[in-house]
């Protein structure tokens, strides 16, 4: 057994995903799925239902009637946002654990992870004028391996903190100390959930430095909301110096003006997500 799966198979004895969002993640890699089978899996789970009535009826999406019902909800967001929203909620309860030092906190990482959500969504659409839906979750998922690590090796990754002076460097520690990184661990546990392949590889590759990356690939969007964020502050550990592929920063740099913008913006778009997906939790 490699040593991320390992580390994955000894979390899996700590903590799991509710089995809605399995089972709708499941639903999502069949082509053949339907709405009404979305609709029987959501309605395991009160909680998730009570958040997709509060979304729909949000002045996000600004409906004249209200939407009392799953299934109009269903219909009002489509099957990706809804399993982005399952998917969120749940690793909330998992991230925002109370326990927490000076170097590293569950509820920081959270906060960051929503924040590459939320721009990585607005890169995709405002810049590339795609689909914001996959990046969202890619961005959600992107560091679930340091979930995994903290809680199946707190001790050593604390450590590894203390030390860590760089996204690069950390990789570096996590593999001397648990011979994987987060981002491996982050792939393999994408694998085990049936994510789309570039999903996949975009957790895998997200602090990988490529020569040949595509911007408006989801690997690329990813890097680039990393960066972005960061200078926002939203990093997992203080004051982590982040490095993004070349193209992409060059693609930055060619593409400024669209990008102060979007960074200008951001701020307002993350205070809305917050009430929407986020609640009140604080770094």
């Amino acid at each position: 057994m490699s040593a991320a799966k390992d580390l994955i198979s000894q979390f899996s004895d700590i903590q799991t995903l509710p089995h809605v969002v399995t089972h709708l993640s499941k639903l999502m890699a069949d082509s053949e799925s339907t709405i009404k089978q979305f609709e029987d899996v959501i309605k395991m789970d009160p909680i998730l239902v009570v958040q997709l009535l509060k979304l729909v009826n949000s002045p996000f999406y600004g409906l004249v009637q209200k939407v009392d019902s799953i299934s109009r909800a269903v219909a009002y967001l489509g099957m990706k946002n809804i399993h982005n929203i399952a998917v969120t909620e749940a690793l909330k309860t998992i991230f925002t654990d109370k326990t927490t030092t000076s170097l590293f906190s569950r509820q920081k990482l959270w906060l960051h992870c929503a924040a590459v959500s939320i721009c990585s969504k607005m890169v995709a659409e405002r810049i590339f004028g795609i689909n914001g839906d996959d990046t969202y979750l890619t961005g959600i998922l992107h560091d679930f391996g340091l979930i995994v690590e903290e809680q199946v090796k707190g001790a050593e990754l604390h450590e590894i903190c203390k030390e860590c002076s760089s996204n690069l460097n950390m990789l570096d520690l996590e593999r001397k100390h648990f011979g994987t990184d987060h981002c491996e661990i982050g792939y393999q546990m994408t694998l085990e959930w049936n994510m789309p392949t570039h999903i996949q590889e975009a957790i895998r590759d997200h602090h990988t430095l490529l020569d040949d990356v595509r911007p408006e690939s989801l690997t690329g969007i990813l890097q680039i909301a990393e960066y972005l964020t960061s200078q926002h502050k939203y990093t997992t550990l203080e004051d982590l110096n982040v490095k993004i592929s070349a193209p992409l920063m060059e693609h930055i740099q060619d593409n400024i003006d669209e990008y102060t913008v979007l960074i200008e913006d951001f701020p307002d778009e993350m205070a809305n997500a917050r009430d929407l997906y986020i609640g009140g939790t604080s770094g």
